[in-house]
């Protein structure tokens, strides 16, 4: 079981210390996550820890999964794109789909907690269907620099029912948004098995189990199989690389049981693929093992993330984490991580030729991969552990709850 101690090797004891006495105005009340799956994707996985965690601590806390169908997550989907840019015709069908199953949910799953915290837009609009009682908090994790209107329009209208919009960058606060906001970064948890620390000899026979040989320096992206990870780009650089550097290129995906577009872009990237598969040139291994990521991307020579759009991406958290170099996107909450020349190397997303000789560079110097790889350890210890994510979970909950309690007792008094 995970527990608060468990990161006593991990992070200073006054870190602890100060999680424990922040638990303490939460005592007795009880909380909430909703979100769509429980698996796959980064949402899923700080939800493990963190309700873990929040529990051990003291705070009665719950996780429910929204239930939906094949056509509403084909629709969710759409819905993500949609506010992350892409073009979107919102129909009369998709709302009436998606009010439905939120409706139906809501029927049989009572939230009746003293603070229920929605992730992402799937279950939104839950809070149409509930009295209201107490504080709802909207936590989204996608990119919203550039949302399609008609559906930010329509989402808004739930949105502005929340009592606080939690997002992962200041470049997604929305000015024209009257509710609350805040900036919360993602974190992940240095001791689950995707990563903790790993032996040689334990890496070097996952890898050999997954079918990656290990006679040529191997470039890694580790994502879902979604066209905003651009994986089709990434083939795309490493041809590019391979003209100068023998080398090898595994994607690592995993997949999610809310995303329905896997499967096409498989199929997608094994015929932008075709021809370097033959000789495992380009690898595509499935990546819902914990320990097979762990292994991957502490074997890898350089993890390259050529995402379009990021809501923030801990598969570079993770990799930075591990002491690998990365070369990625400059989008999204990216550049909160990788720090140009200091903890990786930073490209915009459609700099084919920059990735190709930043990859190129770091394959011939290892040296520098090195240093790059020890700044980027220490930045993820400072800034992106579960263990501060914890914390500032409990100074919202402790904000919204005692500013409750306050307007409750004021209201008391004035009826007295």
């Amino acid at each position: 079981m995970l527990t608060l101690e468990s990161f006593r090797k991990t992070v200073h004891d006054h870190v602890l210390a100060d999680i424990y006495a922040r638990a303490r105005g939460l005592y007795g009340r009880h909380i909430v996550h909703v979100n769509a799956t429980y698996q796959g994707g980064g949402v899923a996985e700080i939800l493990y820890s963190l309700v873990l965690l929040m529990n051990d601590v003291g705070i009665d806390t719950g996780w429910r999964i929204l239930h939906g169908s094949q056509e509403f997550f084909e629709t969710t989907k759409g819905f993500h794109n949609a506010l992350q840019g892409r073009k979107f015709n919102l129909s009369k069908e998709h709302k009436r789909l998606y009010m439905q199953v939120n409706e139906n949910y809501a029927k049989f799953t009572h939230l009746d907690h003293d603070c229920i915290i929605v992730h992402d837009p799937q279950p939104l609009g839950l809070i149409a269907f509930y009295k209201k009682r107490q504080p709802w908090i909207w936590r989204c994790h996608i990119d919203l620099t550039s949302p399609h209107e008609e559906l930010w329009d329509w989402l808004k209208g739930f949105m502005i029912k929340y009592d606080r919009v939690v997002v992962s960058n200041e470049k997604y606060v929305k000015a024209q948004l009257p509710v609350n906001q805040k900036v919360i970064f993602p974190a992940i948890n240095p001791l689950t098995p995707k990563n903790r620390e790993m032996v040689s000899k334990t890496m070097l026979r996952i890898i050999k189990k997954a079918g990656i040989p290990t006679d040529k320096p191997v470039i890694t992206q580790v994502s879902r199989l979604d066209p905003w990870k651009d994986p089709e780009g990434v083939i795309d650089v490493f041809r590019l690389v391979r003209e100068k550097v023998d080398c090898r290129l595994v994607l690592c995906y995993n997949v999610a049981t809310d995303d329905p577009e896997a499967l096409t872009m498989y199929h997608k990237v094994m015929k932008k693929a075709s021809g370097l598969t033959k000789n495992h040139d380009v690898l595509l291994v499935v990546g819902n093992n914990e320990m097979l990521v762990n292994a991957i991307q502490r074997f890898s020579a350089v993890v390259i993330q050529k995402s379009i759009r990021e809501g923030f991406c801990l598969a570079v958290t993770e990799a930075l984490w591990k002491g690998t170099p990365v070369v990625a996107s400059n989008v999204g909450g990216i550049p909160l991580q990788v720090e140009d020349d200091k903890t990786g190397f930073l490209l915009e997303p459609d700099d084919n030729k920059g990735f190709a000789d930043r990859l190129v560079y770091l394959l011939k110097h290892q040296r520098e991969a090195d240093r790059l790889g020890r700044n980027g350890k220490e930045h993820v210890r400072r800034n992106f552990l579960i263990t501060r994510l914890l914390s500032d979970y409990l100074d919202m909950l402790n904000e919204i709850l005692t500013r409750r309690s306050r307007t409750a007792q004021e209201h008391c008094d004035t009826k007295s």
